[in-house]
């Protein structure tokens, strides 16, 4: 086939660039079935419009912390590039799941490039059918049948993509083994893992490998920790939450590494960075550092070639 006929799309949630892309992220995330998982599209729409009304002057305090907008966007854009740089089989696309560039669009553009091969990447290592099962559907439901088109459904085992992880732990634990190190994941309500969604599982086994890992290249800590983020509502969600878990280690040093994001979003860089630093402050923990994902970092190209070169 012709070189640059297929290509290789980034699928991710997107983040807000304003206030009005915030309100949009916010109503289309609500709006959708795998995360609002009530089955009439009427009442989710309503409920939907009741939890973004309650919720987006609050949130867009958050964003204000971090400069008036996610940093997803450059990132991912960065990546794009990097990526239609070193991986010459195919043409590099982003698309994003509640904010633009959106699917219907990026589809125009594929057609008018003239591209026959599609493989989606879902950009979460593990699957859960609230990040990629929707991101999947979702892109797919608009290309119809206009492409041959090819998913990967998770990337946690790469051992490429592993060794980013553990380079980047590395770096910012600078040899001294006095740490704690808490994988922190984004949170699911414990409902959607009770009926049968794999994340849970499979970010155990994360944490599993990424501890052989560690060891292997004799990086020690004084214990290394699973939590869950980014709880909302009442529900009962997974377990231990992040706070939680923080409550561990007064008078003691930690290292946070976001294990189910690709890109640092406003849940790394307002969450982890500031939101659980004052708690972590107040906890009285002596040392708190948080990790960079692997965002466009070059290892980290070399790994999407590996992966794919793998499905």
């Amino acid at each position: 086939m012709e070189n640059k006929k297929r290509a290789l799309i980034l699928l991710n949630m997107g983040g807000a660039r304003d206030k009005n892309e915030l309100k949009m992220f916010l109503t289309n995330m609500f709006n959708d079935e795998n995360i609002l998982t009530i089955k009439s599209s009427f009442i989710r729409k309503i409920v939907a419009s009741l939890i973004v009304n309650k919720r987006l002057n609050e949130a867009w305090k958050n964003y204000e912390l971090i400069g008036n907008c996610s940093p997803i966007n450059p990132l991912t854009e960065k990546l794009v590039e990097k990526c239609n740089e070193k991986i010459k089989d195919f043409k590099t696309y982003q698309v994003m799941r509640y904010t633009p560039p959106f699917a219907k669009d990026v589809i125009e553009n594929l057609k008018k490039d003239g591209i026959e091969e599609i493989l989606l990447l879902p950009l979460y290592p593990q699957y859960s059918t609230t990040t990629t099962k929707s991101s999947l559907e979702d892109f797919i439901k608009f290309a119809k049948n206009s492409f041959k088109i090819k998913s990967i459904y998770d990337f946690y085992r790469n051992d490429k993509f592993n060794s980013c992880i553990v380079d980047e732990i590395q770096r910012i634990q600078e040899g001294k083994d006095d740490f704690n190190l808490i994988f922190s994941a984004h949170g699911l309500p414990q409902k959607i893992v009770d009926n049968g969604d794999p994340y849970e599982k499979q970010m155990i086994e994360h944490v599993q490998i990424l501890s052989q890992k560690l060891k292997d290249k004799n990086i020690n800590f004084k214990s290394i920790n699973l939590a869950y983020q980014s709880k909302v509502g009442p529900l009962k969600w997974l377990e231990p939450s992040l706070e939680d878990m923080l409550k561990n280690f007064k008078g003691e040093k930690v290292i946070i590494y976001p294990l189910s994001f690709i890109v640092d979003n406003s849940e790394t860089t307002f969450e982890l960075d500031i939101e659980y630093r004052h708690i972590s402050q107040d906890l009285g923990i002596l040392d708190y550092k948080v990790c960079k994902c692997v965002n466009y970092n070059d290892n980290f190209i070399d790994a999407i070639k590996d992966i794919i070169d793998k499905n």
